[in-house]
């Protein structure tokens, strides 16, 4: 009889699966488009059989991606098994434009396809391959469940089947794959089992190490204690109340731009700070813009976004799932002068950077997942209900060079951040070839002006450059 095999859900991975609601959607994703090099067809559109090849290569690096959830009795904790039934072409999909195939087509597919759940009783991940963009480019939108991977993690995937040169092809190899046993109720219950009771030897022997040290022992006990209280602290105070903190629906607007990168780097050069600080001034703007335009008053508002932060370690490089950390910090929407408003930035984020609020937030996921999971999903969910922040602004960092899908270069690339529950509004960034590029990712109904919004940042980053 084959061997068994599952992977157990971390408790963040697992709370991104309780957080799902009718509205809230907790996929991850990008669009990114192609120069159709070696891909194009005589007819001018693209070689999907080629295609399909190239992801069988890709899916024997990354064996998640033909797992579906199961649980374990009793306690019902979700874990990874074989997909007996996978089925590639489900999950790789070739689709077109209408004539003429511009952005804005893009922008609305996109925007549908991202509006509806992935489905659990499959691997959880679609790549549709767009034909049909104007000058035969093609486009690839991603979607995958955000309990598979984070935003770090789905970069590396992109990389383990595409190349820094045009005549980059992945290794294709002999292996066959063939889905293991999936593991019964039983073996499942023993290893619940076995995990609860492990954990707390694990803790007990870290504990004895650390006696070894007792001066940093005490210290490192004091920072992890202060950044528990100060994650609790912005859980339990809400901030200001807004328009894009409403209840939202299952549809989505999508847009982008992007930024070349060495203006970014200019600019942040003559205004000091760091990218990430010319990130949030310019949201700061453009919030402040949008906020007056919907009759909010900006007089000691406290407007506040949440910016997770990778904590992937040089050993977990590579590795699927989610290892980050949810730091929150406030936006100076109330100052109207540009210069003043990069300088609170940048004052909140180096305040940021020596709060203890990441060292909590770990102690908090490891607790959950030795005890239960619905701690660290009821910690969440009120954060959102009790809206300890507003909106999420998250940034990646991507290869800064080119690289190529069987010779097809990649020209952009948008990132998509899942939004939660009552906030209408989420902005990923992704670093790539010398360019930012932003993604925003809207609730059809609450944000109307998505477009304006969009064009707002774009205003704002100009007002920097010329400070």
């Amino acid at each position: 009889m084959p061997y068994s095999h599952y992977d157990r859900l971390t408790a963040l991975d697992t709370t991104f699966l309780d957080l799902e609601s009718n509205g809230v959607h907790m996929h991850v994703g990008s669009v990114a488009t192609f120069e159709p090099g070696p891909l194009a067809t005589p007819e001018g559109g693209i070689d999907f059989a080629q295609i399909l090849r190239l992801a069988e290569v890709g899916l024997n690096r990354a064996p998640r991606f033909r797992q579906k959830l199961g649980t374990t009795p009793i306690s019902g904790h979700p874990v990874w098994i074989d997909d007996d039934r996978f089925n590639l072409t489900y999950h790789v999909r070739h689709t077109a434009l209408p004539l003429p195939g511009d952005e804005r087509r893009l922008k609305r597919l996109a925007a549908r396809i991202m509006s509806q759940k992935l489905d659990r009783s499959k691997p959880m991940w679609e790549l549709w391959f767009v034909e049909g963009l104007e000058g035969g480019r093609f486009a690839v939108i991603s979607k995958v469940h955000h309990c598979l991977i984070d935003g770090l993690s789905g970069v590396e995937l992109l990389a383990a089947f595409m190349g820094p040169n045009p005549s980059y092809r992945p290794v294709e190899t002999d292996h066959s794959w063939r889905p293991r046993r999936v593991p019964s109720p039983l073996e499942l219950l023993g290893g619940e089992l076995r995990h609860r009771v492990s954990r707390p030897g694990q803790i007990l022997a870290h504990t004895l190490r650390s006696l070894e040290d007792p001066a940093e022992s005490i210290d490192s006990a004091v920072k992890t204690a202060t950044g528990f209280v100060e994650g609790l602290g912005k859980a339990l105070s809400p901030a200001s109340e807004t328009p894009l903190n409403v209840p939202i629906g299952p549809y989505r607007r999508f847009d982008w731009t992007r930024f070349d990168l060495d203006i970014v780097k200019e600019v942040k050069e003559k205004v000091g700070g760091t990218i990430n600080d010319v990130v949030l001034a310019c949201v700061s703007g453009a919030m402040r813009r949008f906020l007056q335009q919907q009759g909010t008053s900006l007089r000691d508002i406290d407007f506040r976004v949440f910016v997770p932060v990778s904590t992937r370690t040089d050993e977990q490089r590579g590795t699927l799932g989610n290892r980050v950390s949810m730091l929150v910090t406030p936006l100076p929407v109330d100052q109207h002068d540009r210069k003043q408003r990069m300088d609170r930035v940048i004052a909140e984020t180096r305040k940021l950077k020596t709060s203890r609020q990441a060292k909590g937030t770990q102690v908090l996921e490891e607790l959950s997942d030795w005890t239960s999971t619905t701690l660290l999903t009821g910690m969440s969910r009120m954060a959102a209900a009790r809206r300890s922040y507003n909106m999420v602004v998250t940034n990646v960092p991507g290869p800064n060079f080119p690289v190529f899908l069987n010779g097809a270069r990649m020209l952009e690339s948008y990132p998509l951040v899942p939004l939660f529950e009552n906030q209408a509004l989420g902005t990923a960034l992704l670093s790539y070839d010398g360019a930012l590029h932003w993604g925003f990712n809207a609730d059809w109904e609450a944000m109307p002006e998505l477009h304006d919004f969009v064009a707002d940042i774009e205003e704002e980053f100009e007002g920097l450059r010329k400070l």
